[in-house]
């Protein structure tokens, strides 16, 4: 059963207002394993609340940023897992690329448009 890598803020995080329930609603309907992905350092970690998560969290605190394919191949590595055992969905264009590049099935997800449609229909056929 492949993992949902699910991005922090911006998506899955709110500045400001913390965990996007609707989303959160989509992601309980997978039984998957969810990570939740961000370059939190430990203060931002506090700060959005990722401390407080329904899920487990994976940061390298910007060293390096999801830009940087290294992020990803971490990730893997530490969670032992294949680039094709995971789907991701991810609000910065850049950090989309550098997954894809590393093999990750990956979808950008607009913050502004917040359509949750649209991602479920990528989750349901990426799985």
């Amino acid at each position: 059963m492949k993992t949902i890598l699910v991005d922090a803020v911006d998506a899955f995080v709110i500045e400001g207002e913390g965990t996007f329930k609707e989303m959160q609603d989509l992601l309980e309907t997978y039984p998957n394993r969810k990570i939740i992905l961000t370059g939190a350092n430990d203060e931002q970690f506090k700060l959005f609340g990722l401390d407080k998560m329904p899920y487990e969290v994976f940061t390298l605190k910007h060293n390096p940023e999801k830009t940087d394919p290294r992020y990803f191949k971490t990730l893997l590595k530490k969670f032992n897992l294949r680039a094709g055992e995971v789907v991701y969905f991810e609000h910065n264009p850049e950090a989309v690329k550098s997954a894809q590049s590393v093999g990750i099935t990956s979808y950008y997800y607009d913050p502004d448009k917040k359509d949750l449609d649209s991602l479920k229909i990528f989750i349901d056929n990426n799985l």
